[in-house]
């Protein structure tokens, strides 16, 4: 979701290539010596300031890598992991390169950034090799850079989590505000963010007015300037898409100048940080945004919960959401694969076939059910929720949980993001 990666973030090489195949020994499965392994590349950012999300997103991939070759791999070909790190568009776009012609993987999956992905997404066309993302989906990658992609496929639009938010800010704030203002991240998610939230109160008849709009670059840890100007904007409610480290800051420095007292807040991005939101600053009543996985929630799967708690006791954390498209990206692989061998009587498929079948397919994730749409835009379940201090973390969880299936917040093929905001039968 970042559009400019500091150039500071570590340059520094993981190539993890024995990361499945050591995994999978350590669970005591066979590794198939007939067969060669399947080669996925898999690109994460592992420092600076989306060092946490990459580094939870490749737990999430080395769990489903494990599972999977636990129980014959794909296609009865084990899984090879080969890691390379996310950064500058430029330099990403050369290891991926790398992955592609010198290490020739069968599929590359991750990034997280969204200039990264615009820019990535021509190679990665151009490579003819099934490229899955796993996040960095704004309006502008959906809609002018690639319309049609081949064998690009892309994460859910990253507005989906404002559309939902708002939609819960309306359902239980309405009434309660009238002056609102905004912080958020200033490049296009952010931007995004904001908007839609103005677009959905207008549709629905909610009287507001902004007496704040805030802005902040990537990576500034310094909102005192910011906190100061909406103190003195004194909104009912301040919406924040901020989705790095400078979420927990916020909340901290607005406990401090006095904000929380009686200011609604909706954070439809917070579930990257949900454990470094302390409940010492944050209040109650909070609209946070877990997006496509939320760790405790009361009627997770079977799936999930094992995942957590291996989690758990594994890094003692607990996962947000980009775990679950790394799973997610992994699975959807796996069921175009199958399905194209299906059609050609357990042939192993070519690129073009599997990245054609992968249009379509339904699989389940972490989170819930998901699939691919034809036009290579994921559709996922999404959670979020009113928060409460109420329980045995340090940090608030969801005093109850909604969920809503991205068909629900997502405008469909073929549409303007802004236009259908305008004319969707978008339910509370």
């Amino acid at each position: 979701m970042l559009n400019n990666v500091p150039t500071h973030v570590s340059t520094r090489r993981h190539a993890l290539r024995t990361l499945g195949a050591v995994a999978v020994t350590a669970m005591g499965a066979p590794v198939l010596a007939q067969t060669p392994p399947i080669r996925i590349g898999v690109i994460a950012p592992r420092g600076g300031v989306m060092g946490t999300v990459g580094e939870c997103g490749l737990r999430g991939m080395q769990w489903a890598t494990n599972k999977l070759n636990a129980a014959n791999g794909i296609g009865g070909r084990k899984i090879e992991l080969i890691v390379e790190e996310e950064t500058t568009p430029k330099d990403t776009i050369e290891r991926f390169r790398k992955l592609v012609l010198s290490d020739k993987v069968d599929t590359v999956h991750g990034i997280v950034s969204t200039g990264v992905s615009l820019a990535l997404a021509p190679a990665a066309e151009d490579s003819r090799v099934p490229t899955i993302f796993w996040d960095g989906t704004t309006q502008d990658g959906v809609k002018e850079t690639m319309p049609k992609p081949r064998f690009v496929f892309r994460s859910n639009d990253n507005e989906c989590e404002a559309v939902m938010s708002s939609l819960l800010a309306i359902k239980h704030f309405k009434g309660q505000f009238v002056t609102i203002a905004g912080i958020n991240p200033d490049y296009s998610y952010g931007r995004n963010n904001w908007a839609a939230f103005q677009a959905l109160l207008k549709k629905f008849g909610i009287e507001h007015r902004v007496v704040s709009e805030q802005w902040s670059k990537v990576g500034n840890l310094n909102l005192t300037s910011n906190v100061a100007a909406l103190k003195a904007a004194k909104p009912d409610l301040i919406f924040s898409s901020l989705l790095f480290a400078d979420l927990p800051v916020f909340m901290k420095q607005a406990h401090e100048a006095g904000l929380s007292q009686g200011t609604k807040f909706v954070l439809p991005a917070a579930g990257w940080q949900h454990t470094g939101l302390k409940k010492e600053f944050m209040p109650e009543g909070v609209i946070l945004g877990h997006n496509t996985l939320y760790f405790n929630d009361p009627k997770a799967s079977p799936l999930q919960k094992e995942f957590v708690q291996w989690y758990a006791d594994q890094f003692k954390d607990y996962p947000h959401w980009e775990a679950d498209r790394a799973y997610f990206s992994l699975q959807v692989y796996k069921a175009g694969v199958e399905k194209a061998m299906a059609a050609k009587g357990g042939a192993w498929p070519n690129n073009q076939e599997i990245a054609a079948a992968m249009a379509g397919v339904e699989v389940m994730s972490l989170g819930g059910k998901g699939g691919m749409r034809a036009d290579h835009i994921a559709d996922q379940t999404f959670h979020q929720g009113l928060s409460t201090n109420k329980n045995n973390y340090d940090f608030p969880t969801l005093a109850s949980v909604d969920t809503m299936y991205s068909t629900q917040i997502q405008k469909p093929a073929g549409t303007d993001f802004w236009e259908w905001l305008k004319t969707a039968d978008i339910k509370l």
